[in-house]
C-alpha cells in the first residue's frame, strides 16, 4: 500500500529554521532546553571588556551582569592582570519551567600583559549593577608633565 502525503513547504522551512537555531545555539555555547533537560556548551561566556587610557590611569571596564563582587577575582602576577570567575546557571524554581536559555554561563578568565607605567600596588576594583571597573594608576615618573622652557635673548 503506497500513502501519499501531501508536502507541505512552510512545515520544510519551520523545520529548517528551527534545526539551524539550535546548531547556531549549540556553537555559541548558548544553553538550549529540551523536556526540561540542559544540553549546552558550558564555559563559552566570554565578558565583553572596554580599556580607557587616561592621562594619570588605564581604565578596564567589565561587562559582568548577574554576578556579585564576591563571584570575580583579580589578581595581578608579573605584570599580568587576570580577572576570572563564574556566572551559574539560575536554575528554575518549583512551578518553572525554562524554554530557552540564551545567558551563557560559566567560569571565564581575561589576561592582560600590563605595561610598566602601571603601579599595581595602587590599582582600586569597584563593582556596581553588574559591571566592574578597574582602575589602574600610572606612576609618578610615567605621567605626562610639562617643563616650563625660558628663552634667553
Amino acid at each position: 500500500m503506497v500513502m501519499l502525503t501531501r508536502w507541505n513547504p512552510q512545515s520544510e522551512r519551520a523545520n529548517l529554521t528551527h534545526s539551524m537555531e539550535r546548531l547556531f545555539d549549540e556553537m555559541m555555547g548558548r544553553g538550549v532546553w529540551r523536556n526540561g533537560e540542559e544540553s549546552s556548551l558550558r564555559g563559552a561566556w566570554v565578558p565583553a571588556i572596554n580599556i580607557l587610557e587616561r592621562e594619570d590611569a588605564m581604565v578596564i571596564q567589565a561587562d559582568l551582569p548577574g554576578l556579585n563582587s564576591e563571584d570575580v577575582e583579580v589578581t595581578v602576577e608579573n605584570a599580568t592582570l587576570t580577572i576570572r570567575g563564574e556566572r551559574k546557571l539560575e536554575e528554575a524554581h518549583e512551578g518553572e519551567t525554562y524554554h530557552k536559555v540564551e545567558r551563557l554561563y560559566g567560569a571565564f578568565e581575561r589576561s592582560f600583559n600590563l605595561p610598566n607605567s602601571i603601579d599595581t600596588e595602587k590599582i582600586e576594583a569597584r563593582f556596581k549593577n553588574g559591571e566592574m571597573l578597574l582602575t589602574l594608576p600610572k606612576r609618578e615618573e610615567s605621567k605626562p608633565r610639562s617643563v616650563k622652557i625660558k628663552i634667553e635673548s
